[in-house]
Order: structure tokens, then C-alpha cells, then sequence
């Protein structure tokens, strides 16, 4: 198994002066996804759970449905590369090689979804409800997770929660990645997502927000800022969006009548 860290040395400089050291660094992974002997994307990641990113990014991209769909997964980590092998196949897989959208995030995020996916994305309905308090709680649970983070300050993390606690959290280089992986586990698991909340680190844009949607997830919590697309999303398919989750402050964008000042 290829480590998630690597040591490097380094020269480092302070007022003092400078001197030679050895530093802490993420590991960078090119891992190939292949759907029916059809190679579909490369994606740069953490080398970690990669079937979960696997499943989770071909389901965001709704070329699965649900683990009933995968017949087999192999993966071979020694070359970077998934195999994910469909009990019927996919045609739009084919044509979607060819309206590859390289996203806003970091890890060089890739997504296929276009304008239509939006337009047929239903409205997230959940009556699901979250205290200011419980919003602040869960932030502080989900940065003491981190422990990669702490050490290398290079990876993105991610955490599918109830109003009480954190259920999954996963990490990676790519904020995209991170929620997959969580999605990924899922699906694997028979774990559902209607009705529970998704925690990032990082940005909220337009393909985070519809990723959220597609799961039927009605709040979506941040520490850092959305876009203006992101708020656009949130209000249009029902999601509650709360960003800048700093201490006991929070920014809500979308949908606030799910959030409890009090509770």
C-alpha cells in the first residue's frame, strides 16, 4: 500500500536564520478509473480507500445507481488503477469521455455533469433541522479529525454526519475526492444518506453542491466560503448552505429556516 505521507528535507528559513530539516508531505496519486474495459478519467488523489472514490465519483457522475449495479471491482494499486465492472452497461460512459469538465478544486477535480443535470435534479425535501449549537459542535469534532491535516496542512477533508455526530469522515489532496469517498462508502455499505449532513474543509462551488443534491442531503456545512453559483444551487434545489464555520460564527446562504438559533 502506497503511504498517504512522505518525509522530504528541506532548507528552513526564519529571523534566526536557516537551517536543514526534514518535512512532512502529502502524497500525490494518479489513480486511473477503467468502467467496462473503458478507460474514463485520471484522477489525482490520496492513496487511500481508493475503491470508495471509485464508486462514489462514477456514482456522483450517475453512471451507478446503487451497489446492485457493480457486478466486480478490482484494484490494483501497484499501477493506479480501478476496475469497476457493471451488470449492464452504460452507454453514455463512452460519450461522456468527450464533455469532460475540469472543476474548480484542487487535486484537479474532474466532473461530467452539464446544464441538464441541474434542470432534472429534483428539490431536496428533508425536514431535516440543525441547531446553531449542534452546527458549531460538529465543526469542532470534524477539525480534531484531521490528523493528516495537522501534520502536512495538504489534504482536504470530508464527514457525512447526524445533528449529534460525525458518522464517516474521510481525507484527500482533492475536496471532490473526499466527498466521493464518503459517498463511495455509502454505497458499500448500505449506509443512506437522506437526512444527514455533509461537512467539508473546502470550498463550496457548483459541483459540491449538486454532488450534495444527488444524495438527497439537505444541509451542506462548511468552514470555507461557497460561489455564487453554489448559493444559486442551494437555493434552487432546496439545500441548506452554511459556510465560514469559524468558532462560534457561521455564515448561512441558503434555506436558513432549517437552522435553529435556539435547540
Amino acid at each position: 500500500m502506497v503511504d498517504e505521507v512522505e518525509q522530504v528535507p528541506i532548507l528552513r528559513l526564519t529571523e534566526e536564520g536557516k537551517s536543514s530539516a526534514d518535512d512532512v508531505v502529502v502524497t500525490e496519486f494518479p489513480l486511473t478509473i477503467v468502467l467496462n474495459n473503458q478507460e474514463l478519467v485520471t484522477l489525482l488523489c490520496s492513496p487511500k480507500n481508493l475503491d470508495y472514490l471509485a464508486v462514489g465519483f462514477l456514482s456522483s457522475e450517475a453512471l451507478l445507481k446503487s451497489k446492485e449495479d457493480i457486478k466486480k471491482i478490482t484494484v490494483d494499486e501497484r499501477r493506479g488503477v480501478v476496475r469497476v465492472e457493471t451488470e449492464t452497461e452504460n452507454k453514455e460512459a463512452g460519450e461522456l469521455v468527450f464533455k469532460r469538465l475540469i472543476t474548480s478544486g484542487c487535486g484537479r477535480g474532474t466532473s461530467f455533469y452539464s446544464a441538464a443535470d441541474v434542470e432534472g435534479q429534483a428539490k431536496v425535501e428533508s425536514q431535516t433541522k440543525i441547531s446553531a449549537l449542534e452546527v458549531f459542535e460538529l465543526m469542532k469534532e470534524f477539525q480534531h479529525r484531521s490528523h493528516i491535516f495537522k501534520s502536512t496542512g495538504g489534504v482536504h477533508s470530508a464527514a457525512l454526519c447526524d445533528t449529534k455526530s460525525i458518522l464517516i469522515f474521510s481525507e484527500d489532496i482533492g475536496r471532490h475526492n473526499a466527498i466521493d469517498k464518503i459517498f463511495g462508502e455509502c454505497i458499500l455499505k448500505d449506509i443512506p444518506t437522506g437526512d444527514r449532513i455533509l461537512v467539508t474543509s473546502g470550498r463550496v462551488s457548483s459541483e459540491i453542491l449538486l454532488k450534495a443534491s444527488k444524495k438527497n442531503i439537505p444541509l451542506l456545512i462548511s468552514k470555507s466560503a461557497p460561489t455564487d453559483m453554489g448559493v444559486k444551487l442551494a437555493n434552487d434545489l432546496g439545500v441548506t448552505l452554511i459556510g465560514f464555520v469559524r468558532g462560534k460564527r457561521m455564515n448561512v446562504y441558503a434555506n436558513d429556516w432549517r437552522v435553529l438559533e435556539h435547540g
